[in-house]
């Protein structure tokens, strides 16, 4: 046993439970936990420009490689609050974080004191657990349990707040005997397993929806191998994008009101079976329900037992970790195939190719001012297959996964269901700090970058380096195409005369200069054909400089981009593909 203070205690436990980088900003109600952190080394820290950026830097570390925890610091009041986004990201998509707060004194608490406020209530909703620790031999126990809960089930963030005195309170910690405890994840049963394969059996045209929960479980290889035993087409998600290459031939694309394909909706509709894992029916995939299930059997395995039904009732439902289940369904599935007992699928594995091969959007456009569409063709072909895109909303985001090619799980990484503004700069850093050796490219539009650019010199102090797309039509794009059915173009509008950037002029803000004077290096685009030589330029800028590099990219003021109320009736806005000139080829080359 040794004595040491709740702070110094509270490190020592981040160390043994894998920690080794943090992002945040020191104050006066936290520092004691900083100087622990000081003194006794261990913990790389980023120092973020903004409280919620540390947060999104920290689901960044996180959502990278398996196994991660991001932590992010704040002091007391403000910093709590700036880093509900952060939690509501993190909830919302299943992201383990561990948020950690100063506090005001205990005694004061109850008394209005400077920056004190209930932040355990606050973020309680969108927290696995969050408390304020009153007794300081409490906290190597409540550290103990964040990590236990935020690996346990469904995985999700945690926020500890510290008041000041209780981290500079000795208390007796043996922190050589210290364990992580046991994390608990449900399990499929082979019966159920079972069960769900001899419905599948007995379908004519099934389908697996792979969602973002195989990717936290770590299981793509298993998902990929059920779907070559069994033959059956996969609909990757878009928190499950890269689950599944995009070329390989049992990919059947993604379906949805947005961020789809064409043949993915088409196979979706004439599909009867569908198998989903570790996904949730989010309404941005399946349109309006009725469209969704008509026709079709459902079965659903997922590891929060609430989920089951949460949307709409499933034929079958089944509570399992993604990497669990999967381990039965191809164990059973290997087992069916050397018995001969396997239903062949080549026949409804080649329909799903033949759309694939037929219904792409067009890509290939010369008009200046550009055509967003021309950026993500050119984006596919600049960064190959091992990049990591990371984005969270808008019409950029929207397109880049109806256009983008992702081949690997974790090689998409966007917050889903909370899609927060301004998420796609800190999140790209923390995607950058957890694998520095990668080609990291963030993708925003105008209004997501400027939202936290700030952040950007955190990039260059710290020698972050990632290529930043930011695609600029002076829009809040989505929004803007939302009030078509309001009859409106209303608030709308970022574009103005920039007195000091007249070569911007119509487009507002000089975001070359901004991002040059954040210590960041930049490039700006105007013509089609200089999309590609921009992309490689700013690749060997990160090689040399270590720093974020943007690439700016001037579009057309309006584009509206394929969506619709339904799976079935998804509007196309813009010229489809017509040939195989304007369809990427490398999709389709296994299918031939």
């Amino acid at each position: 046993m040794a004595r040491m203070t709740a702070a110094q205690a509270a490190v020592e436990i981040l160390k043994k439970e894998g920690i080794t980088n943090v992002f945040g900003l020191p104050g006066a109600a936290i520092n004691p936990f900083y100087k622990a952190m000081q003194t006794q080394g261990g913990l790389h820290h980023t120092l973020a420009r903004h409280v919620e950026g540390a947060s999104h830097m920290a689901e960044g570390w996180t959502r990278a490689r398996a196994g991660n925890i991001g932590v992010c610091i704040g002091t007391s009041g403000p910093a709590g609050t700036d880093m509900i986004t952060g939690l509501y990201s993190a909830s919302a998509d299943s992201i383990p974080i561990l948020c950690i707060t100063g506090q005001a004194p205990v005694a004061k608490l109850h008394k209005e004191d400077f920056q004190a406020v209930d932040i355990a209530s606050i973020a309680k909703p969108l927290t696995k657990m969050a408390v304020t620790v009153l007794e300081p031999a409490q906290v190597p126990g409540t550290f103990q349990q964040a990590f236990h809960l935020m690996r346990s089930g469904r995985p999700g963030p945690v926020l500890i707040d510290l008041p000041i005195d209780v981290q500079m309170t000795e208390i007796e910690f043996d922190v050589e005997t210290y364990e992580p405890l046991p994390v608990y994840k449900p399990a499929a049963t082979r019966a159920q397993v079972d069960k769900a394969l001899d419905m599948l059996q007995s379908s004519e045209r099934p389908l697996i929806v792979a969602g973002g929960g195989i990717i936290n479980a770590d299981a793509a290889d298993l998902l990929v191998e059920l779907a070559e035993l069994t033959g059956v087409p996969v609909v990757p998600t878009l928190m499950g994008w890269g689950t599944i290459p995009d070329d390989h031939e049992l990919n059947a694309g993604m379906v949805g009101l947005q961020t789809s394909h064409r043949y993915g909706n088409a196979t979706m509709l004439a599909s009867d079976f569908v198998l989903g894992i570790g996904n949730r029916w989010a309404n941005r995939h399946t349109g309006d329900v009725e469209t969704y299930t008509a026709g079709r059997t459902f079965v659903h395995v997922d590891i929060e037992p609430t989920q089951i039904g949460r949307v709409f009732a499933p034929d079958f439902g089944i509570v399992s970790d993604a990497k669990a289940a999967l381990e039965l369904f191809v164990e059973s599935a290997r087992e069916r195939r050397d018995a001969g007992a396997l239903a062949n699928r080549a026949d409804w594995a080649g329909e799903c190719a033949e759309r694939k091969r037929t219904l792409w959007r067009k890509t290939n456009f010369d008009a200046v001012p550009i055509k967003p569409q021309r950026v993500y063709q050119e984006m596919n072909t600049a960064f190959g297959r091992d990049v990591r895109y990371v984005s969270t909303i808008g019409l950029s985001q929207i397109q880049a996964a109806q256009l983008l090619h992702v081949y690997g799980p974790r090689h998409w990484i966007n917050a889903g269901q909370a899609g927060p503004l301004g998420w796609t700069v800190p999140a790209a850093l923390g995607v950058a700090t957890a694998d520095p050796d990668s080609t990291v490219v963030a993708l925003s539009g105008d209004y997501d970058f400027q939202f936290m650019i700030e952040e950007l010199a955190v990039g260059a102090q710290f020698n972050i380096p990632y290529i930043h797309v930011l695609v600029n039509n002076a829009y809040l794009g989505l929004i803007r195409q939302a009030q078509r059915g309001f009859d409106m173009d209303y608030c709308v509008q970022l574009s103005f005369d920039n007195i000091n950037a007249p070569e911007v002029n119509g487009y507002g803000v000089d975001h070359v200069k901004v991002a040059e004077g954040l210590g960041c290096k930049a490039i700006r685009v105007t013509e089609p054909d200089g999309i590609r030589p921009a992309l490689e330029q700013a690749k060997k800028l990160l090689v040399e400089h270590r720093v974020p590099v943007i690439v700016e990219v001037i579009l057309e003021r309006v584009t509206n981009v394929s969506m619709g109320t339904s799976i079935a009736n998804v509007t196309e806005f813009e010229e489809l593909a017509s040939s195989d000139l304007d369809a990427p080829t490398a999709l389709y080359a296994n299918l031939d």
